[in-house]
């Protein structure tokens, strides 16, 4: 998404607004192993409040997500 940076004297210069994504680390209990996942702020969120499996489940269901696509961690 495109905006205005807007300055005190009103000038406007184009910015960009990014999407929040991090690289994290999760341990799934379900499948006994460590997977890698780039989510948002927002999907952090819905996993600490659903859990990992349930989460990972609605988002291939709504088409987020495949699941031959998630890295599996060898530790």
């Amino acid at each position: 998404m495109t905006g205005n940076n807007v300055s005190h004297s009103k000038r406007r210069t184009k910015r960009k607004f990014n999407v929040n994504l991090f690289t994290k680390k999760f341990y799934w209990v379900e499948e006994d192993l460590w997977i890698l996942l780039t989510v948002s702020a927002r999907g952090l969120r819905t996993i600490n409040k659903m859990g990992l499996d349930s989460a990972l489940k609605a988002a291939e269901k709504k088409g987020y997500l495949d699941f031959k696509d998630i890295k599996v961690l060898s530790m």
